[in-house]
């Protein structure tokens, strides 16, 4: 059925009620009684009916142009309401693992902002277990979390990367225990400390001689390649430029190597939205280059 302002519209444009309702669909009866409903709720005559057709009074003509106006409005609005749909728009809320977001992130947020320009970006880097609770919270759509994460919802497998030890001398496992070099650990979630505990009670009888505990995996990168000792670092870090000698950690049972998991977590409601499927299709090409 016509709305009010098309009504108005036409039969302006038309000034006759017999090709006014043929315009509209309706019969001449049924559209004077809409235009009597009309102007009733306008509480004003916006039309004077004669022989020669319909004229606007002073009231109609304002009325006519609001009409005009409303219906010009209307189309703008779909006209966005269509770009929204074909087109990325909005914040992408990201929370993100710190490793990843100095690494990794990057290189995908550079492909996103290049497709879509009009979509803004939030991020939060921290620990694993802040990514959980920035999902919980509402504060990100989705977050990409290291190794082994109780998340009940969607959870995606993006890459596994191998475990290092970073030396500039040591150049073979047997050489750590015997080593006065000191261990440089960064700070980090318990799963990613107690694996790394857990790989060393396997491998040696007795703790590191010397330790260095620093608060970020960058800084204990640099300090292993600048040789102030030897670090355990995941190959994401590492570009094969550092002119380090690089040992892979293996497990004793099957002497695999030991390799981290890097997962991307969120509700389903969150992967319904436009700006985060798109920021998933890039993140998933991304991913299967390390595969």
């Amino acid at each position: 059925m016509a709305n009010e302002e098309l009504i108005i519209k036409v039969l302006a444009e038309e000034g006759n009620m017999r090709k006014a309702a043929e315009r509209l669909f309706l019969s001449q009866p049924a559209l004077s009684q809409r235009l009597q409903s009309i102007e009733k709720d306008w509480g004003q005559q916006l039309f004077i009916r004669s022989q020669k057709g319909l004229t606007p009074t002073p009231a109609g003509e304002l009325v006519i142009n609001y009409s005009i106006d409303m219906i010009e409005r209307k189309e703008e609005v779909f006209e966005i309401l269509h770009t929204l749909t074909s087109k990325v728009h909005g914040t992408l809320k990201i929370a993100c693992a710190t490793i990843i977001g100095q690494n990794w992130l990057p290189k995908v947020l550079k492909d996103f902002v290049t497709l879509y320009p009009e979509a803004k970006i939030q991020l939060i880097t921290g620990w694993s277990s802040d990514i959980v609770r920035a999902l919980y919270e509402g504060e990100a759509h989705v977050g990409i979390v290291r190794g082994q994460t109780d998340w009940k919802g969607t959870k995606m497998h993006l890459f596994r990367d191998t475990l290092y030890l970073v030396d500039k001398e040591i150049t073979s496992l047997e050489q750590v225990e015997k080593t006065e070099r000191p261990f440089i650990q960064f700070k980090s979630d318990s799963n990613y400390y107690e694996e790394i505990q857990q790989w060393w009670q396997k491998h040696f009888s007795s703790s590191p001689k010397r330790q260095i505990t620093v608060d970020q995996i960058e800084t204990c990168k640099q300090m292993a390649v600048n040789g102030i000792g030897y670090a355990i670092l995941p190959s994401i870090t590492l570009t094969g430029t550092e002119g380090v000698h690089k040992i892979p950690l293996s497990s004793s049972a099957e002497e695999l190597e030991l390799t981290r998991d890097t997962w991307l977590i969120g509700y389903e409601s969150a992967f319904q939205l436009r700006q985060v499927e798109a920021f998933v299709d890039i993140v998933k090409k991304h991913a299967a280059l390390l595969s």
